[in-house]
């Protein structure tokens, strides 16, 4: 008898150890419990630390206490200006009511098909009163606020509440359909186009009215030019007949030699042309001396001025 003493100690032991390990749990700072009896929540635990249950009676379900997120698909969404746009979103919630998550939403993977078209449909409705260049505008921000304020509603109605928070709804892609991208980038080129058509036009405008500007002040400057040329070409060539005739009337003779001697000049050049003229032609009438020079006419040089040489 005294032998069998240690072994219900030990057994005694054993079982108050099995009982203590099964009335005992742990919750930890990521995570929140319910303490379930016959499926129903007892308690919720949200606090981190070693708590108790009934052991055999009661059982505990965990869940997350963290932020979890939603990945909904793809959805086609007709916009206010009939355009179909690609959006992809994501839902990041929390649950905050973890009786009511248990009873209603049951899991959280029954959760996530039943949160997906309501996120879908949120969606759909506030993008459906928008056109796109809002959707691309830094007004987004609002038009999330509205999808988040009715997705919570949608969850949290009386009757449906599956208990949780949504704390944000982002879209992450919004693509247009591919034939719709198409006209749209064929529009935003026509504009560019347009755009660069018009600048150039204008760039032309001014380029005339500058080469205008210029030609014609160039014009004026030549005109200017041309005018005090022609005022001192006629002053020259009016000096030049005064001082001509001038000369002409003091000696005429010698004069006429000048010119002669001028014309001989002119008409007998080393070049290629050959001029046959008789000796006795009045043209060559300086030339019959007999001495082989010139014959000056009857007179000439007398009326010029003397000069002096002078060593």
């Amino acid at each position: 008898m005294q032998g069998r003493i240690p072994l219900i100690i030990g057994i005694l032991v054993v079982a108050l150890g099995i009982i203590v390990y099964s009335a005992t749990f742990v919750v930890h700072q990521t995570q929140q419990a319910a303490v379930l009896q016959f499926g129903a929540v007892k308690r919720v635990i949200t606090e981190p630390g070693l708590h108790f249950k009934i052991p055999l009676i009661q059982n505990v379900r965990f869940e997350e206490n963290r932020v979890l997120n939603l990945d909904p698909r793809a959805e086609t969404v007709l916009l206010a200006d009939q355009r179909r746009l690609v959006v992809n979103t994501f839902v990041r919630y929390r649950i905050d009511n973890l009786e009511q998550f248990i009873r209603v939403a049951i899991s959280e993977g029954n959760l996530r098909s039943q949160l997906e078209p309501i996120v879908n449909n949120a969606v759909r409705t506030v993008l459906g009163t928008t056109f796109l260049p809002t959707v691309l505008s830094a007004e987004r921000d609002n038009l999330m606020a509205n999808i988040r304020e009715r997705v919570n509603q949608e969850t949290q109605k009386a009757g449906s509440n599956f208990g949780i928070d949504v704390l944000d709804v982002r879209i992450v892609r919004a693509d247009l359909l591919p034939e719709v991208s198409k006209s749209v980038y064929e529009r935003m080129k026509s504009e560019r186009e347009r755009d660069a058509n018009e600048f150039r036009a204008q760039g032309n405008e001014q380029y005339q009215g500058i080469t205008s500007a210029a030609d014609r002040e160039a014009t004026v400057i030549r005109a200017e030019a041309n005018r005090e040329a022609e005022i001192l070409r006629g002053t020259g060539d009016a000096e030049r007949t005064r001082i001509l005739s001038a000369a002409y009337g003091r000696d005429p003779a010698f004069f006429e030699f000048y010119r002669s001697l001028q014309a001989y000049e002119a008409a007998i050049r080393s070049d290629n042309s050959v001029l046959v003229i008789p000796t006795d032609n009045d043209f060559f009438r300086f030339f019959n001396d007999q001495r082989g020079g010139f014959t000056l006419p009857a007179g000439a040089g007398t009326n010029l001025p003397q000069t002096t040489a002078v060593d």
